[in-house]
């Protein structure tokens, strides 16, 4: 079940990044790199007390997932993808 401060990164048509929350309508911010909008989600997350990060490749499938501190993450992984 996804909380209203978990964010998604993903790419518009334009070729912009965007991120965003998963319960607005408009994005928080829009980036010309994907590294640069994972950068302001995990700084987003970090400020609002954690949550989940989803991040989205060129063709739009789900490529990550990943619990930003201080969130409770109930089955944490055991290496490390970040």
């Amino acid at each position: 079940m996804s909380k209203g401060r978990d964010r998604t990164v993903s790419q518009q048509p334009d070729g912009t990044w965007e991120n965003k929350r998963n319960d607005a309508e408009r994005a928080s911010s829009k980036h010309a790199t994907q590294k640069e909008a994972i950068g302001a989600a995990k700084g987003m997350l970090g400020k609002q007390g954690g949550g989940e990060l989803i991040t989205k490749g060129v063709d739009g499938k789900i490529r990550s997932k990943d619990t930003i501190a201080p969130g409770n993450d109930p089955n944490p992984p055991r290496d490390k993808e970040h």
